[in-house]
């Protein structure tokens, strides 16, 4: 089970044994080829933690799951598209005077004791949706470029974007991120990614339940929108902008495509107040023209 302590043994995967147990070099897992882009691993890369009840996410779980750093320091979440290209949401990288680089296969911020290791790339472009409104966050998506590729390993892969216009209602979607502990009232980030589980909210629903907020009545929900959540004590928070809402693939076992990214809400973990993401199917195209200009093949992301 998950083990914190004042000792030597103080992270989420290290677990203190009597001396005479201790060995100097663990053996190195397996490495596994990949399957192609959006499989989640459930019971986790390299090792499995257990007794978790803070709706922490297994080591590898997410591997397109991103962070994105600016000065060195945590900004937002992001999803990884190409080994050269990761998506996010604009509102996370209008600071253009921060140098951002972003770091994959990252999992517990706070220790790297971890069996595979995360891996960093100084970002050598941003490029911002031209209809992103930051006032509304209409369009709220941003498309980088690594000045170096990451590498395709047990801990970090590909996500599958949907097809322009792609709907699909089957099954709970996931949000994950290392948001602030707002249910605790505590302003951390969390040092573990978190998973949540959530469903899709359809369009005319979600706009008549904000219209039930501050928004008021008159409340229009934009295109480049969709919502998930809405369950009490279950959202995407603070310090999550920007990273991937993934749902299942129909017909294909623990495989994802991601719906949405972080944007806003009203509140956080409010009954009937869904978040709101933007839409990556609404908004594929303009990722693919993105892919194109920079030569990067979008083969990878392909599902269908």
């Amino acid at each position: 089970m998950i083990s914190i302590n004042d000792g030597p043994c103080n992270s989420y995967i290290q677990v203190c044994c009597n001396k005479e147990d201790q060995v100097l070099q663990p053996p190195p897992p397996t490495l596994n080829s990949t399957r192609g882009c959006g499989y989640r691993r459930p019971n986790g890369a390299g090792f499995q933690i257990t007794g978790d009840e803070k709706n922490e996410s297994q080591f590898g779980e997410f591997p397109w799951m991103t962070a994105i750093l600016g000065n060195d320091s945590y900004q937002c979440g992001g999803a990884l598209i190409h080994t050269n290209a990761v998506i996010t949401a604009a509102h996370c990288v209008t600071h253009r005077e921060k140098k951002f680089k972003v770091r994959v296969g990252e999992w517990d911020t706070q220790h790297t004791s971890e069996p595979y290791p995360y891996q960093e790339s100084v970002v050598k472009s941003i490029t911002i949706h031209p209809n992103y409104y930051a006032g509304a966050l209409y369009n709220d998506i941003a498309f980088l470029l690594l000045e170096e590729p990451v590498k395709i390993s047990e801990n970090v892969d590909l996500a599958c974007l949907p097809p322009q216009n792609y709907t699909s209602n089957k099954g709970r979607c996931y949000a994950t991120g290392w948001g602030k502990k707002v249910f605790d009232k505590e302003k951390t980030h969390q040092a573990i990614l978190k998973k949540i589980d959530l469903p899709l909210v359809p369009r005319r629903t979600c706009q008549d339940k904000l219209r039930t907020t501050r928004l008021g009545n008159l409340f229009t929900l934009h295109e480049s929108f969709l919502c998930a959540g809405g369950e009490l004590g279950k959202d995407t928070c603070l310090g999550d902008g920007g990273s991937p809402l993934v749902c299942p693939i129909e017909g294909q076992e623990d495989r994802y495509y991601q719906a949405g990214v972080v944007a806003w809400g009203i509140g956080c973990g409010d009954e009937d107040v869904p978040g709101v993401y933007a839409d990556v199917a609404f908004l594929r195209d303009w990722i693919d023209d993105q892919m194109k200009f920079n030569n990067l093949d979008t083969a990878g992301y392909n599902f269908l």
